[in-house]
Order: C-alpha cells, then structure tokens, then sequence
C-alpha cells in the first residue's frame, strides 16, 4: 500500500493511532484502488525467488502482509507459491480473493497482522509488498520471524517517487499542495534515486536479532499518466484521501489544470521500487 507521493508532510511518521486511520483509507474505494496502483516490475519477483535462496520457489510457502488487492500476490500465485495474504481491509481482501480466483494454493484472509493468530506451520518466505509500513513497528519483525522456518526469508518491498521523469512538473505542483494542504513541507522535491538507502530497514532487522543482513535489490521504473489517470493515482493516496473535501477537490483541480495547461495532458513519474531480503537466523 504505497503512498509515494510527489510532496513531503510535516507528518511523514505519524502516530499510531493516525497510521491505523490512514491504512483504513484504501479500503473506502478497493476497486480505484486495484484499477489505479502500479504493480512491482517482473524483474522483482524473479530476485525474490533467488534472494530467497533454496525452498522458495513452487510448492514454497508464503505468508503475505497486507496483499491489498493482489498485485503482488497473483505474480507470486502463478509462479506455483502457495500463499497465506492478510489484509486487514474487508473491500480490498474481497478484491484480492476475485483476482485470484482459480488459484486453490491461494487463501486470502481479512484480519490486520497483528492480532492475526500464526498457524502451527511455519513459512519459507514472508512477504511484505509496500505494506511494512502500515504495521505496528514494535510487532512486524519480530512475529514475521516467528511465522518463518530456520533459514527462511522475510522480503520487504518498498516504493518512493525520485527525481526523475517530468521534474518541471513535480517543482511546479508544490505549490497546488501548499496551497490546500497545511501539512505539506514547503519546497521539498523528490530525492535522488542514489540518496535513497535502505538504512533505516537494515537497522530494525537488525535489533531484532533474529535475522542476517538484509540483502537489497533495486529498480527503477517510469510510468507516464494522462491527466484522468493522474488524479485517479492520488485519490488512491492516504494522505489525500484524508483531506477534507473541499481541499481535496480544490488540490486535485489544481493538479489537473496545471497538467492540462502546461504538460499537454500528460505527465510522467519516476519510481524507485525496492526489495529487501534477509534470512532468519
């Protein structure tokens, strides 16, 4: 459940109880949600299955962390994993369970992941696709490692918009934001893909003690939108979603202007996808 968004708020690590009512957004429109989210470039899922290392693969078992509507669980499905996706949004896990359909390896189950009760059998790989975030961060690590076998591996997939693709564009918007978002950091623009690290992930893996070093893969990926599929990307964002209407419909009309009055009515964003991979001790 990404929310690369193209601007910065003063609130980027929000308190828990704020964390659990922005999850909850995604649910309120599962099927824009599903129409609109970019999936993981193919290149990922083959480096999963290789960072993996031996038993995954198929006939591997996978325990997914908020699979949202499915976009990384049908990839994996087809690739012959059977899969465990917990998604705490009853309207996106019934999209989840639609996309999936016809894959009996494939079970789909409404619950957040905390208070999800682990089954007696362990897992050989735990999958985290641009949802690690939403987790309580004093639960995710330590119970995925307590879902996996010796050896298996925790996979966490994230994604940021970076400097990149139409950078006139990202500038120039900043300004619709600060104008109908009062959390919006002035000035703030995407980061270089190179001073993006996975630092930050490295360190929780490693006071959790239960795992190694996490191994990193990363792409980087530009996706054009016309001005329609634009605003349809953002109103699948959290922290769009929870404005109130009137600055909603006020930034987005501001957004398509801009697009359509100096962009041509097409934009386009640079993506930088990440995979993390570290194997349980």
């Amino acid at each position: 459940m990404p929310d690369d968004t193209s601007h910065a708020r003063r609130d980027d690590r929000p308190d828990a109880s704020r964390r659990v009512r922005l999850s909850r957004t995604f649910d309120e429109d599962a099927e824009l949600y599903d129409r609109a989210r970019p999936g993981y470039p193919r290149d990922l899922y083959d480096d999963l299955v290789e960072c993996a290392g031996a038993g995954a693969g198929p006939g591997s078992r996978l325990l997914e962390i908020g699979c949202g509507t499915g976009q990384a669980t049908l990839p994996l499905a087809e690739r012959g994993f059977r899969i465990t996706a917990v998604e705490a949004g009853p309207s996106m896990a019934a999209v989840a369970r639609r996309n999936l359909d016809g894959f009996g390896g494939v079970e789909v189950v409404t619950s957040d992941f905390e208070s999800w009760p682990l089954p007696e059998d362990s897992f050989d790989v735990v999958l985290a696709a641009t949802s690690f975030h939403w987790i309580d961060p004093a639960v995710r690590t330590a119970k995925a490692a307590e879902a996996l076998r010796p050896g298996g591996a925790l996979a966490v997939v994230r994604t940021q918009h970076v400097r990149g693709g139409s950078e006139e564009f990202f500038t120039e918007v900043q300004r619709c934001y600060e104008r109908f978002d009062p959390d919006t950091t002035p000035g703030t623009q995407p980061p270089e893909a190179a001073r993006v690290d996975g630092s930050d992930h490295a360190r929780e893996v490693a006071r959790c003690g239960a795992f190694g070093p996490p191994v990193f893969r990363r792409y980087e990926r530009d996706l054009s939108y016309t001005t329609a599929e634009y605003l349809e990307l953002l109103r699948t964002y959290s922290g769009h979603r929870a404005l109130p209407k009137a600055a909603r419909d006020g930034l987005l009309a501001c957004v398509a202007g801009l697009i359509d009055g100096r962009y041509d009515g097409r934009v386009t964003k640079r993506y930088l996808v990440e995979l993390a991979v570290a194997h349980r001790r």
